[in-house]
């Protein structure tokens, strides 16, 4: 990524805004991310594979997923722009996913390397603390989906993503 693309991108708005990170941050972090484009329809990721990246989505949209024995898609996240994604448990236990990413749009996509997080909270204590805030605010989610999962309708569950995220019902077939 050129400068003058890193300072037109939401991946630098994001991470300069939000997590406080600096020009000379980015510029320390250059090794760890890499921006591509992707197709509509490519895989990022399949299951069997051990996932090697977060995925900051500059444009377009992901989406993650399982497949079961039948071959039928069981949707456990989208991702819009200014979103990560990414198989966490895959990642850090370097154990093959049960997941598939792929992009269901045309996409830029800015692939982080995990030692981005941990280079990126040596050089600015801000980082650290924005990591720390958003790792507890997913386990909140994850909890409130699983309740939903356990404890609302099929219609509830629609009604709620709907009222959630009304600008992707456009978006997803």
């Amino acid at each position: 990524m050129t400068e003058e693309q890193l300072k037109g991108s939401n991946f630098y708005s994001y991470y300069s805004e939000k997590a406080g990170l600096t020009d000379a941050d980015f510029q320390a972090l250059q090794p760890y991310y890499e921006l591509k484009e992707l197709s509509h329809n490519q895989y990022v990721m399949r299951s069997g594979e051990v996932c090697r990246s977060v995925l900051f989505v500059e444009e377009g949209l992901l989406q993650f997923l399982s497949l079961d024995e039948k071959g039928g898609e069981h949707i456990l996240q989208f991702a819009p722009e200014n979103w990560l994604i990414s198989d966490r448990s895959s990642m850090y236990f370097d154990e093959p996913s049960l997941y598939f990413i792929k992009a269901i749009e045309p996409s830029k996509v800015v692939f982080i390397h995990p030692n981005f997080f941990t280079e990126a909270g040596k050089l600015n204590f801000d980082f650290s603390m924005f990591t720390e805030r958003s790792l507890q605010r997913s386990i909140y989610y994850l909890q409130k989906r699983i309740n939903s999962l356990l404890a609302m309708t099929a219609k509830e569950r629609y009604l709620e993503f709907m009222e959630l995220y009304p600008s992707l019902l456009l978006r997803v077939p």
